[in-house]
């Protein structure tokens, strides 16, 4: 079977799962991705345990010896715990609690790898019981049964030599019904493209150990997850926080399906502007290279008074004022982007999705942002991406480029919103960039290639006399308009239609002289 028949199987196991959620009356409901999430993880690490265990170089080696021995890439599971063996006692009595036990005896084997922590310290397991998300007791028993009979189904044991673009494809498939409300309070899912547009630029393929990667509003991680497997994931480790129960649950399945288990220590659930986990002592952690698409307006007014102490000096252009009506257009993401440029290392860099009007405003906390980057040498770039690009938002947005390593002045502006097709999604229109629009943004902006109506390259100088403004269109040429006529044949053409109007207004004149006997 082809990778692609694979993914295609794959598809229709989460479809059948999200169809028995929905028959038992749990569609739509706050523990439906709860439900399908763990269930396909589970799935995974059943199956890429046997796929492990089959490919072990001693073949001597019993099962529970591969186990006991097996690195953090491969789940521990004993033998009753696996779907098939499961899928034997599904007709003994009380099947769900057994289905339960397994969940739970396999989360203590494994609590040490895929357990991650909230801000108060609480350590949260991979795996609930299935049963807890069901109200009717009569329905325990069913769920467990259909959950089992769809996972028995499928045999996934040849993917996992996949990669990160098939994997964050069934991701992107797995939680695409998930994440519709993210727009508001956090972004839990990002396209892939655009995630993939920002590594591509912001690591320059010189080889590297041991970097640290680190988004401060991760989401589901597609932005780390496109950099790490850029930068390559068994060199670097990865850094996330994010407020969102949902998005962290999203986030620890992406990193065990692309094998970055050894940085799930470092997945944080916490708010972080008021209590930032990854600290050295002190002081915020720094950190070589950060990804992040923080949400752009929500009401966080309940927590101005908290960050204005400023106890790890990041707000130096400073908080905005709490308004008296609508609290939910307050512009957090310059908080999370003054947060974001505290925590570089000196020789950090980063990419951050910012609405559109950040570039050009002339006054208040944008500018004060801009002023610090351009005056110290950190601006690399901003490229304006189509409208629609983010399906959860209609804002137009731009990914802002800082780099602490400038040795030029030189900062690339592109105007990228005109390319793209519109198309018709299940969540509304949405913008698609083709595969040479993406490399044409690339090449252009990593290059310094100067286009018309499109990019420009210009010192820090111009931006510091033009009011700190970076919005491209001040600055990009326009194209010269290419005439298809001859412009002396046009002329002598519009001379002649002139001469003739002159003789027909004198013509005229004359003619009502003579009515008026003048």
């Amino acid at each position: 079977m082809s990778i692609q028949e694979y993914l295609d199987k794959m598809k229709e196991m989460i479809d059948e799962l999200k169809a028995m959620s929905t028959a038992l009356g749990l569609g739509n409901t706050g523990d439906e991705y709860k439900i399908i999430g763990e269930l396909f993880t589970y799935k995974f690490l059943n199956d890429k345990l046997l796929y492990d265990f089959e490919n072990r170089e001693d073949k001597d080696e019993d099962f529970d010896e591969f186990v006991e021995f097996a690195g953090i890439y491969t789940a521990k599971m004993k033998k009753e715990h696996l779907i098939d063996n499961l899928f034997q006692k599904q007709n003994e009595d009380d099947f769900h609690k057994i289905f339960d036990n397994a969940f739970e005896e396999v989360n203590e084997l494994n609590k040490d790898i895929y357990n991650i922590e909230t801000a108060s310290g609480k350590k949260k397991p991979l795996f609930e019981k299935l049963s807890v998300y069901i109200r009717d007791e009569g329905k325990e028993v069913e769920l467990a049964k259909r959950a089992i009979n769809i996972l028995a189904k499928y045999k996934f044991n040849n993917i996992y030599d996949g990669g990160f673009d098939y994997f964050s494809t069934v991701f992107e498939y797995l939680i695409k019904d998930y994440n519709k409300d993210s727009g508001k309070y956090a972004e839990y899912f990002t396209p892939l493209f655009a995630g993939n547009i920002m590594a591509d630029i912001l690591y320059n393929d010189t080889p590297v150990s041991n970097v640290s990667v680190y988004d401060p509003a991760a989401g589901s991680g597609t932005l780390i997850l496109a950099l790490a497997n850029k930068i390559g994931t068994d060199k670097c480790t990865i850094y996330s926080q994010d407020i969102s129960q949902k998005s962290t649950q999203f986030l620890r399945i992406n990193l065990i399906l692309n094998k970055l288990v050894h940085s799930l220590p470092n997945v944080i659930e916490g708010n972080t502007l008021t209590k930032p986990e990854h600290k050295d002592g002190d002081e915020l952690k720094k950190f070589d290279f950060i990804v992040s698409n923080p949400p752009f307006k929500m009401d966080f007014s309940n927590m101005i008074e908290n960050l204005k102490a400023n106890k790890y000096n990041r707000f130096f252009a400073g908080l905005p004022n709490i308004p008296k009506k609508d609290k939910n257009g307050m512009a957090v993401y310059e908080t999370f982007l003054q947060h974001i440029i505290a925590s570089l290392s000196k020789k950090g860099k980063a990419s951050v999705v910012v609405p559109t009007g950040f570039a050009s405003a002339s006054s208040g906390i944008p500018k004060k942002i801009k002023k610090k980057l351009i005056d110290e040498n950190m601006l690399r770039g901003i490229i304006h991406m189509p409208s629609n690009i983010f399906a959860t938002t209609g804002t137009s947005v731009s990914i802002l480029f800082i780099d602490k390593t400038k040795t030029d002045d030189r900062v690339m502006l592109m105007d990228a919103s005109n390319l793209g097709t519109k198309v018709k999604l299940d969540d509304g229109q949405r913008t698609i960039l083709s595969d040479d629009e993406r490399t044409k943004i690339v090449t252009f902006f990593k290059e310094g290639k100067v286009e018309a109506e499109f990019s420009a390259i210009v010192s820090n100088n111009e931006i510091k006399e033009s009011g700190y403004s970076i919005q491209a269109g001040q600055y990009v040429e326009l194209k010269e308009e290419e005439l298809d006529f001859d412009i002396n044949e046009r002329l002598s053409e519009l001379s002649l239609a002139l001469k003739q109007q002159i003789e027909q207004s004198k013509d005229l004149n004359k003619k009502l002289l003579d009515i008026l006997g003048v």
